[in-house]
Protein backbone atom coordinates (compact mmCIF):
# COMPACT_ATOMS: atom_id res chain seq x y z
CA UNK A 1 0.00 0.00 0.00
CA UNK A 2 1.42 3.62 -1.23
CA UNK A 3 0.58 6.48 1.06
CA UNK A 4 0.33 9.74 -0.32
CA UNK A 5 2.67 12.33 1.27
CA UNK A 6 1.39 15.77 1.69
CA UNK A 7 3.91 17.57 1.32
CA UNK A 8 3.26 20.98 2.92
CA UNK A 9 2.26 19.16 6.14
CA UNK A 10 5.60 16.97 6.17
CA UNK A 11 7.66 19.79 5.84
CA UNK A 12 5.50 21.73 8.49
CA UNK A 13 6.71 18.43 11.05
CA UNK A 14 10.05 18.64 10.17
CA UNK A 15 10.34 22.26 10.84
CA UNK A 16 8.77 21.84 14.25
CA UNK A 17 11.19 18.87 14.96
CA UNK A 18 13.73 21.02 13.82
CA UNK A 19 13.15 24.04 16.36
CA UNK A 20 12.43 21.35 18.97
CA UNK A 21 15.90 19.44 18.70
CA UNK A 22 17.27 23.39 18.51
CA UNK A 23 15.10 23.94 21.67
CA UNK A 24 16.64 20.57 23.16
CA UNK A 25 20.21 21.77 22.62
CA UNK A 26 19.85 25.19 23.70
CA UNK A 27 18.07 23.90 27.16
CA UNK A 28 21.67 21.97 27.41
CA UNK A 29 23.66 24.91 26.33
CA UNK A 30 22.12 26.60 28.91
CA UNK A 31 22.74 24.24 31.50
CA UNK A 32 26.49 24.41 31.01
CA UNK A 33 25.98 28.27 31.32
CA UNK A 34 24.09 28.00 34.34
CA UNK A 35 26.72 25.02 35.50
CA UNK A 36 29.96 26.89 34.49
CA UNK A 37 28.89 30.40 36.08
CA UNK A 38 28.28 32.47 32.47
CA UNK A 39 25.31 33.74 33.12
CA UNK A 40 26.65 35.16 36.48
CA UNK A 41 29.32 36.42 34.81
CA UNK A 42 27.57 38.26 32.53
CA UNK A 43 24.41 39.64 34.36
CA UNK A 44 27.51 40.84 36.41
CA UNK A 45 30.12 42.49 33.76
CA UNK A 46 27.50 43.76 31.25
CA UNK A 47 27.92 43.83 27.86
CA UNK A 48 31.49 42.60 27.01
CA UNK A 49 33.62 41.19 24.67
CA UNK A 50 34.13 37.67 24.03
CA UNK A 51 37.56 38.30 24.99
CA UNK A 52 36.31 39.82 28.49
CA UNK A 53 34.24 37.51 29.23
CA UNK A 54 37.03 34.59 28.57
CA UNK A 55 39.30 36.95 30.83
CA UNK A 56 36.01 37.12 33.65
CA UNK A 57 35.62 33.26 33.34
CA UNK A 58 38.23 31.93 32.86
CA UNK A 59 37.15 29.64 30.31
CA UNK A 60 39.12 28.64 27.35
CA UNK A 61 37.27 31.34 24.45
CA UNK A 62 37.30 29.21 21.71
CA UNK A 63 34.92 27.02 23.77
CA UNK A 64 33.01 30.25 24.95
CA UNK A 65 32.77 31.42 21.53
CA UNK A 66 30.63 28.52 20.40
CA UNK A 67 28.68 28.76 23.17
CA UNK A 68 28.03 32.34 23.18
CA UNK A 69 26.99 31.81 19.34
CA UNK A 70 24.50 28.70 20.50
CA UNK A 71 23.26 31.17 23.09
CA UNK A 72 22.61 34.36 20.66
CA UNK A 73 20.96 32.06 17.92
CA UNK A 74 18.38 30.95 20.82
CA UNK A 75 17.60 34.50 21.91
CA UNK A 76 19.15 33.67 25.37
CA UNK A 77 21.32 36.22 25.42
CA UNK A 78 21.97 39.50 23.60
CA UNK A 79 24.64 39.82 20.83
CA UNK A 80 25.47 43.30 19.24
CA UNK A 81 26.77 42.32 15.97
CA UNK A 82 28.39 46.14 14.99
CA UNK A 83 30.10 46.16 19.12
CA UNK A 84 30.84 42.12 18.66
CA UNK A 85 29.17 42.37 22.63
CA UNK A 86 27.46 39.93 24.13
CA UNK A 87 24.69 40.84 27.27
CA UNK A 88 21.51 39.67 29.59
CA UNK A 89 18.80 41.64 28.99
CA UNK A 90 16.78 42.13 32.39
CA UNK A 91 14.54 39.50 31.33
CA UNK A 92 17.12 37.42 30.13
CA UNK A 93 19.04 37.53 33.65
CA UNK A 94 15.74 36.71 35.09
CA UNK A 95 15.30 33.27 33.18
CA UNK A 96 18.78 32.12 33.48
CA UNK A 97 20.68 33.50 36.27
CA UNK A 98 18.42 35.36 39.07
CA UNK A 99 18.57 32.63 41.47
CA UNK A 100 15.34 32.38 43.76
CA UNK A 101 13.27 34.63 41.55
CA UNK A 102 9.94 32.75 40.49
CA UNK A 103 11.00 33.46 36.65
CA UNK A 104 14.21 31.75 36.89
CA UNK A 105 14.15 28.62 34.82
CA UNK A 106 17.47 26.61 35.69
CA UNK A 107 15.84 24.25 38.09
CA UNK A 108 13.40 23.30 34.89
CA UNK A 109 16.15 22.97 32.82
CA UNK A 110 18.25 20.87 35.41
CA UNK A 111 15.43 18.62 35.53
CA UNK A 112 15.18 18.25 32.04
CA UNK A 113 19.02 17.44 32.07
CA UNK A 114 18.65 15.02 34.45
CA UNK A 115 15.81 12.96 32.26
CA UNK A 116 18.44 12.78 29.57
CA UNK A 117 21.20 11.81 31.37
CA UNK A 118 19.93 8.66 32.53
CA UNK A 119 18.08 8.08 29.07
CA UNK A 120 18.82 3.90 29.28
CA UNK A 121 17.31 2.93 32.17
CA UNK A 122 13.90 4.95 31.10
CA UNK A 123 13.88 2.95 27.88
CA UNK A 124 14.42 0.15 30.08
CA UNK A 125 11.38 1.13 32.49
CA UNK A 126 9.20 1.98 29.63
CA UNK A 127 9.97 -0.69 27.82
CA UNK A 128 9.25 -3.54 30.64
CA UNK A 129 6.41 -1.51 32.10
CA UNK A 130 7.63 -1.98 35.56
CA UNK A 131 7.78 0.54 38.22
CA UNK A 132 11.27 2.76 38.97
CA UNK A 133 11.79 3.78 42.45
CA UNK A 134 12.34 7.69 43.06
CA UNK A 135 14.97 6.98 44.74
CA UNK A 136 16.96 5.52 41.63
CA UNK A 137 16.64 9.12 39.66
CA UNK A 138 19.52 10.95 39.58
CA UNK A 139 20.71 13.69 42.18
CA UNK A 140 20.37 15.79 39.74
CA UNK A 141 16.60 15.35 39.38
CA UNK A 142 16.13 15.94 43.41
CA UNK A 143 18.04 18.82 43.33
CA UNK A 144 16.01 20.12 39.90
CA UNK A 145 13.00 19.37 40.94
CA UNK A 146 13.63 21.48 44.52
CA UNK A 147 15.06 24.32 42.78
CA UNK A 148 11.95 24.88 40.03
CA UNK A 149 9.57 24.39 42.47
CA UNK A 150 10.79 26.38 45.46
CA UNK A 151 10.55 29.97 44.06
CA UNK A 152 6.62 29.21 43.47
CA UNK A 153 6.22 28.47 46.88
CA UNK A 154 8.40 31.07 48.59
CA UNK A 155 6.36 33.77 45.81
CA UNK A 156 2.93 32.06 46.81
CA UNK A 157 2.29 29.79 49.77
CA UNK A 158 2.63 31.65 52.73
CA UNK A 159 1.00 35.22 50.80
CA UNK A 160 -1.60 33.57 48.84
CA UNK A 161 -2.19 29.91 49.06
CA UNK A 162 -2.51 29.72 53.20
CA UNK A 163 -4.56 32.42 53.19
CA UNK A 164 -6.97 31.07 50.87
CA UNK A 165 -7.66 28.40 53.04
CA UNK A 166 -10.21 29.00 55.63
CA UNK A 167 -9.12 29.82 59.09
CA UNK A 168 -5.56 28.04 58.40
CA UNK A 169 -3.86 30.77 58.54
CA UNK A 170 -4.91 31.62 62.09
CA UNK A 171 -4.34 28.52 63.64
CA UNK A 172 -0.90 28.59 62.03
CA UNK A 173 0.49 31.92 63.54
CA UNK A 174 -1.47 31.27 66.91
CA UNK A 175 0.48 27.35 67.06
CA UNK A 176 -0.35 24.62 64.79
CA UNK A 177 1.06 21.32 64.78
CA UNK A 178 1.47 21.09 61.11
CA UNK A 179 2.61 17.94 58.50
CA UNK A 180 4.47 18.31 55.30
CA UNK A 181 4.22 14.67 53.46
CA UNK A 182 6.43 14.39 50.59
CA UNK A 183 8.21 17.40 51.74
CA UNK A 184 11.73 16.50 49.87
CA UNK A 185 14.08 18.80 50.28
CA UNK A 186 12.51 20.95 52.98
CA UNK A 187 11.75 24.14 51.06
CA UNK A 188 7.96 23.91 51.96
CA UNK A 189 8.67 23.29 55.49
CA UNK A 190 11.30 25.48 56.39
CA UNK A 191 8.64 28.14 54.48
CA UNK A 192 6.49 27.41 56.71
CA UNK A 193 8.81 26.96 59.76
CA UNK A 194 10.10 30.77 58.85
CA UNK A 195 6.59 32.30 58.33
CA UNK A 196 5.11 30.38 61.23
CA UNK A 197 7.73 30.50 64.43
CA UNK A 198 4.97 29.19 67.19
CA UNK A 199 4.06 26.24 64.81
CA UNK A 200 6.11 23.33 64.65
CA UNK A 201 6.31 21.72 61.14
CA UNK A 202 6.94 17.97 60.59
CA UNK A 203 8.90 17.15 57.70
CA UNK A 204 8.01 14.05 55.93
CA UNK A 205 9.97 11.95 53.33
CA UNK A 206 10.24 8.38 52.60
CA UNK A 207 13.55 9.42 50.44
CA UNK A 208 16.51 9.43 53.11
CA UNK A 209 19.21 11.48 51.50
CA UNK A 210 16.35 13.91 50.87
CA UNK A 211 15.85 14.43 54.38
CA UNK A 212 19.82 14.91 55.00
CA UNK A 213 19.67 18.06 52.75
CA UNK A 214 16.22 18.97 54.10
CA UNK A 215 17.65 19.02 57.60
CA UNK A 216 20.76 20.86 56.17
CA UNK A 217 18.38 23.72 54.52
CA UNK A 218 16.65 24.31 58.08
CA UNK A 219 19.92 24.73 59.77
CA UNK A 220 21.08 27.04 57.55
CA UNK A 221 17.99 28.86 57.74
CA UNK A 222 17.76 28.93 61.63
CA UNK A 223 14.86 27.29 61.83
CA UNK A 224 14.07 25.43 64.75
CA UNK A 225 10.61 24.73 65.22
CA UNK A 226 10.44 21.96 62.65
CA UNK A 227 10.94 18.20 62.70
CA UNK A 228 11.99 15.68 59.69
CA UNK A 229 11.12 12.07 59.46
CA UNK A 230 12.16 9.38 57.00
CA UNK A 231 9.02 7.02 56.61
CA UNK A 232 5.99 6.18 54.14
CA UNK A 233 3.37 8.57 53.79
CA UNK A 234 0.84 5.88 54.44
CA UNK A 235 1.95 5.10 57.70
CA UNK A 236 3.99 8.25 59.41
CA UNK A 237 3.71 8.34 62.69
CA UNK A 238 2.28 10.87 64.80
CA UNK A 239 -1.15 12.04 65.12
CA UNK A 240 -3.87 15.50 66.32
CA UNK A 241 -2.02 17.65 63.31
CA UNK A 242 -4.22 20.56 62.89
CA UNK A 243 -2.52 21.02 59.21
CA UNK A 244 -1.54 18.70 56.20
CA UNK A 245 0.24 19.72 52.80
CA UNK A 246 1.50 17.73 49.90
CA UNK A 247 3.71 19.55 47.38
CA UNK A 248 3.13 17.97 43.30
CA UNK A 249 3.91 14.86 44.98
CA UNK A 250 0.41 13.06 45.43
CA UNK A 251 0.22 12.01 42.04
CA UNK A 252 3.87 9.76 42.44
CA UNK A 253 2.61 7.76 45.36
CA UNK A 254 1.59 4.12 45.04
CA UNK A 255 -1.23 4.39 47.13
CA UNK A 256 -2.55 7.79 46.91
CA UNK A 257 -6.28 6.53 48.87
CA UNK A 258 -4.22 4.74 50.88
CA UNK A 259 -2.11 7.98 51.88
CA UNK A 260 -5.12 10.73 52.00
CA UNK A 261 -7.11 8.43 54.23
CA UNK A 262 -4.15 8.23 56.99
CA UNK A 263 -3.78 11.94 56.30
CA UNK A 264 -7.37 11.90 57.69
CA UNK A 265 -6.67 9.66 60.56
CA UNK A 266 -3.27 11.64 61.56
CA UNK A 267 -6.00 14.92 61.69
CA UNK A 268 -7.92 16.83 64.11
CA UNK A 269 -11.68 16.40 63.29
CA UNK A 270 -11.37 20.11 62.59
CA UNK A 271 -8.09 19.59 60.74
CA UNK A 272 -7.51 21.06 56.87
CA UNK A 273 -5.52 18.90 54.18
CA UNK A 274 -3.97 21.30 51.72
CA UNK A 275 -3.58 19.12 48.36
CA UNK A 276 -1.55 21.52 45.89
CA UNK A 277 -0.66 19.36 42.29
CA UNK A 278 -0.04 20.39 39.22
CA UNK A 279 -2.47 22.43 36.88
CA UNK A 280 -4.52 20.13 34.64
CA UNK A 281 -7.78 19.78 33.08
CA UNK A 282 -9.86 16.55 33.59
CA UNK A 283 -9.25 15.36 29.77
CA UNK A 284 -6.08 14.92 27.42
CA UNK A 285 -7.69 17.11 25.60
CA UNK A 286 -7.52 19.78 27.76
CA UNK A 287 -4.02 19.93 28.31
CA UNK A 288 -2.83 19.91 24.69
CA UNK A 289 -0.29 22.81 25.23
CA UNK A 290 3.38 22.90 26.16
CA UNK A 291 3.12 22.90 29.65
CA UNK A 292 0.73 19.51 29.82
CA UNK A 293 3.27 18.55 27.17
CA UNK A 294 6.17 18.88 29.48
CA UNK A 295 3.56 16.93 32.38
CA UNK A 296 3.34 14.27 30.27
CA UNK A 297 6.69 13.80 29.70
CA UNK A 298 8.02 13.86 33.15
CA UNK A 299 4.86 11.24 34.35
CA UNK A 300 6.07 9.16 31.56
CA UNK A 301 9.96 8.95 33.10
CA UNK A 302 10.19 10.23 36.66
CA UNK A 303 6.16 10.19 38.22
CA UNK A 304 4.31 6.94 36.74
CA UNK A 305 7.26 4.75 37.20
CA UNK A 306 7.88 5.86 40.82
CA UNK A 307 4.09 4.98 41.65
CA UNK A 308 4.26 1.74 39.56
CA UNK A 309 7.64 0.75 41.89
CA UNK A 310 5.12 0.91 45.08
CA UNK A 311 2.47 -0.69 46.32
CA UNK A 312 -0.94 -0.47 44.82
CA UNK A 313 0.98 1.41 41.84
CA UNK A 314 -2.50 3.46 41.02
CA UNK A 315 0.06 5.63 38.46
CA UNK A 316 -2.27 8.66 38.51
CA UNK A 317 0.28 11.20 36.99
CA UNK A 318 1.15 14.59 36.81
CA UNK A 319 -1.95 15.52 34.34
CA UNK A 320 -5.14 13.73 36.78
CA UNK A 321 -6.57 16.66 37.09
CA UNK A 322 -9.00 17.93 39.98
CA UNK A 323 -11.90 15.66 39.17
CA UNK A 324 -9.80 12.23 39.23
CA UNK A 325 -8.43 13.78 42.24
CA UNK A 326 -11.18 14.50 44.30
CA UNK A 327 -12.31 11.30 43.54
CA UNK A 328 -9.30 9.65 45.47
CA UNK A 329 -10.39 11.97 48.13
CA UNK A 330 -13.65 11.17 48.21
CA UNK A 331 -12.36 7.43 48.39
CA UNK A 332 -10.19 8.15 51.60
CA UNK A 333 -12.75 9.65 53.36
CA UNK A 334 -12.74 13.32 52.29
CA UNK A 335 -16.17 14.64 51.46
CA UNK A 336 -14.95 18.35 51.11
CA UNK A 337 -13.05 19.55 48.43
CA UNK A 338 -12.81 22.72 46.14
CA UNK A 339 -10.17 25.19 44.99
CA UNK A 340 -8.95 27.71 47.04
CA UNK A 341 -6.17 28.70 44.58
CA UNK A 342 -4.17 28.22 41.15
CA UNK A 343 -1.17 29.95 39.60
CA UNK A 344 -0.14 29.10 35.98
CA UNK A 345 1.74 25.83 37.27
CA UNK A 346 -0.01 24.63 39.78
CA UNK A 347 -4.07 23.79 41.61
CA UNK A 348 -4.42 23.89 45.41
CA UNK A 349 -7.31 22.05 47.07
CA UNK A 350 -8.96 22.81 50.23
CA UNK A 351 -9.86 19.40 51.74
CA UNK A 352 -11.58 18.19 54.77
CA UNK A 353 -13.50 15.66 55.63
Amino acid sequence: MTEEINEEVLGELAGKVIGDVAGALSLFMSYIGDQSGVYTAMDEAGPSTLEELASKTGLNPKYLHQWLGSNAAAGYVTYDADAEKFSLSPEQALIFTREGQPACMQGFIQAVVSQYAEHEKSVATFKSGEGRPWSDQSSCCFCGTDRFFRPGYAANLVDNWIPALGGVEDKLKAGAKVADIGCGHGSSTVLMAEAYPNSTIHGIDFHAPSIEAARAKAAAAGVTNVEFHVAEAQDFAGGEFDFACIFDALHDMGDPVGVAGHIREAMKPDGTFMLVEPIAGDTMSENMHPLGQIYYAFSTTVCTPASLAQEVGLGLGAQAGQKRLTEVLNEAGFNDVKRAAETPTNMVLEVRV
